[in-house]
């Protein structure tokens, strides 16, 4: 071909040379009759059906004996063949018909193979942008360090116990008029939400913002990277654990460690907009009110019964406080309570679970709205949180509070203190993981077993024959128990053995059914809960005389300090979720 013919070749337009076989459902390259069409860069298959069948390039005649129409003519024209792509079969010459004659597809087929590979295609663009929309979630959330004040992080075979903190920020638009304008955002709403290890059942316990406490010395993460120690406040309320002094999230954490003995796996802290955002996307939650409110504080004006609530609404219901019960902080934790009620059986139901924009929504609004700790900084860490979560029924979730009374300090009551005679027992049953709300039947009937080994006779201390193990215990317990025993309470026939085999999270005794009397006797000697009782076999002592297994675990906290556990919440004012109530 010479420089002119091939000038005009490259003139022909691509688009022009590829036309759709309406008998083969798929693009064919036509090229002027003085060039060979063999070489064509498509599947195999179209190839040898074009071979087999004859065309227009090999001058044959077309199935039912009618000539096949050739390419038309244009003049002047010439075009090259096209090359074979490396490694690609070799195409019959024309005029050759092909070695391995393909059978038509039957137009079932070839709708199949189109809607399979659209789908396909819908496939791989759902994926893509599944994965851009949990980067876009991913972006949205905000974390901070918990400094090492939590327990690493929840596990999904233990118990989980989450700080959840609301703040009085005012940011966010419409948010400035509420309250102090420029506070710092302190620690003013405080939830511990303890979740069963076997998520039958969870407790909610909130902490009264006016609470006295003494918050520690908090290391915290700065900016810049750096760790500031900010040093400790006695005897000042607990909102001041957050903001104050360049406080975080972590501080709060610590502070929730030194008052109930709990130390949280993790937290969340949720600004004004939290309330509005989230209400708005599962399109507001049913509360009731047991009387007319019109509160100028909050901003807050409803009728008495049932209301729909959401937005700038919620919020106020949440921040009411003066026009409901006494007019303080408790009075607003009930009616925060009520609301958190509302929002989860909402966030439960089908009308929220079934609509995918609700969803949507509410992963956007939780998100943006949330700010929690580097250990949950991510949807897919969120979301095996959520799942955890999810497995609760709303009955099963109690809301309290933690028990106190006014400050006696205070002639003009603004603070309160604990109830030292019942809130230690109530963080005793969240530690313990003792449920509030009803226990099922089968875990009554274990507890009420365990209390059983607790009843009847006892030895005399000098009779009660044990050797003492460590389990996970402090380096030394064993043998300070063992003096303790010998010295104390008169439980001479004792011995210190070592270490035990393998640890153990919690301290056991282990005896023969004939050491019953004995083993009740060292459990109320110790303070061992019946749960702690092990009824298996004895073992013989360094003199060849049975012998009870004492193994201290990771729970021993010293000899003396008693281990029991409590089985049954404490009777303290409480709230499920499932029930409504009216705000008074």
């Amino acid at each position: 071909m010479d420089a002119q013919s091939r000038g005009r070749a490259d003139n022909i337009d691509p688009a022009d040379q590829w036309v759709l076989n309406p008998d083969s459902g798929e693009y064919e390259l036509r090229l002027a009759p003085s060039a060979p069409q063999s070489a064509v860069p498509q599947p195999r298959r179209a190839a040898a059906r074009k071979a087999s069948g004859g065309d227009a390039a090999r001058g044959g005649t077309a199935r039912g004996g009618t000539a096949a129409p050739e390419a038309p003519e244009t003049p002047g024209r010439d075009v090259p063949p096209q090359r074979r792509r490396r490694g690609a079969p070799e195409e019959p010459a024309p005029g050759r018909r092909s070695r391995r004659p393909v059978k038509k597809k039957s137009k079932a087929k070839k709708v199949l193979l189109w809607t399979g590979g659209s789908m396909a295609f819908v496939l791989v663009a759902v994926s893509a942008a599944g994965y851009l929309y949990i980067q876009h979630l991913n972006h949205n959330i905000q974390s901070v360090s918990d400094d090492g004040a939590s327990t690493g992080g929840f596990s999904k075979d233990k118990a989980i116990n989450i700080l959840l903190i609301g703040t009085d920020k005012r940011t966010g638009k419409g948010n400035s008029s509420y309250g102090d304008k420029g506070s710092v955002g302190h620690a003013d709403t405080n939830i511990l939400l303890h979740v069963s290890k076997d998520r039958s059942n969870a407790t909610a316990l909130s902490i009264p913002r006016d609470l006295i406490v003494n918050v520690p010395d908090c290391p915290t993460t700065q900016d810049d990277g750096t760790t500031k120690d900010i040093p400790g406040t006695a005897n000042v309320r607990f909102n001041t654990s957050l903001g104050q002094d360049g406080r975080t999230a972590s501080c709060t954490m610590r502070t929730v460690t030194e008052l109930t003995g709990i130390t949280p796996d993790d937290f969340m802290v949720a600004d004004f907009n939290a309330v509005k955002t989230l209400t708005t996307a599962v399109g507001g939650v049913d509360v009731c009110l047991g009387k007319d409110i019109n509160d100028a504080d909050s901003h807050l004006n409803l009728k008495k019964g049932m209301q729909h609530i959401e937005g700038e609404t919620a919020l106020a219901f949440v921040r009411t406080r003066h026009s409901v019960g006494f007019g303080g902080d408790l009075s607003r934790i009930q009616l925060q309570q009520q609301f958190l009620s509302a929002l989860m059986r909402k966030l439960k139901s089908n009308s929220t679970l079934t609509d995918p924009t609700k969803m949507i929504d509410v992963a956007e609004a939780a998100t943006k709205a949330l700010t929690v700790d580097s250990k949950i900084d991510s949807i897919g860490k969120l979301k095996d949180l959520g799942l955890e979560l999810g497995k609760l029924n709303p009955k099963n979730l109690t809301f309290t509070t933690v028990p106190v009374v006014d400050n006696p300090a205070e002639k003009v009551h603004a603070t309160v203190v604990l109830n030292d005679t019942t809130a230690p027992q109530v963080f005793a049953a969240i530690k313990g993981d003792v449920s509030f709300s009803d226990v099922k039947k089968k875990e009554k009937a274990a507890k009420d077993a365990a209390a059983d080994r607790l009843k009847g006779t006892k030895s005399a201390a000098s009779e009660v024959r044990v050797r003492i193990l460590n389990g996970g215990a402090a380096a030394g317990s064993a043998q300070a128990t063992l003096s303790w025993l010998q010295n104390d309470e008169g439980v001479t026939k004792s011995e210190n053995a070592g270490n035990a085999p393998a640890t153990l999270s919690k301290t056991t005794l282990e005896y023969a059914p004939d050491q019953a009397a004995q083993a009740r006797r060292l459990a109320a000697v110790m303070g061992l809960s019946g749960s702690a009782l092990k009824p298996g076999k004895s073992v013989t002592n360094s003199q060849g005389l049975p012998t009870m297994t004492l193994t201290l675990g990771k729970d021993f906290k010293g000899a003396g300090v008693p281990l029991t556990t409590p089985t049954t919440a404490p009777d303290v004012q409480k709230s499920t979720a499932d029930k409504v109530e009216c705000a008074k």
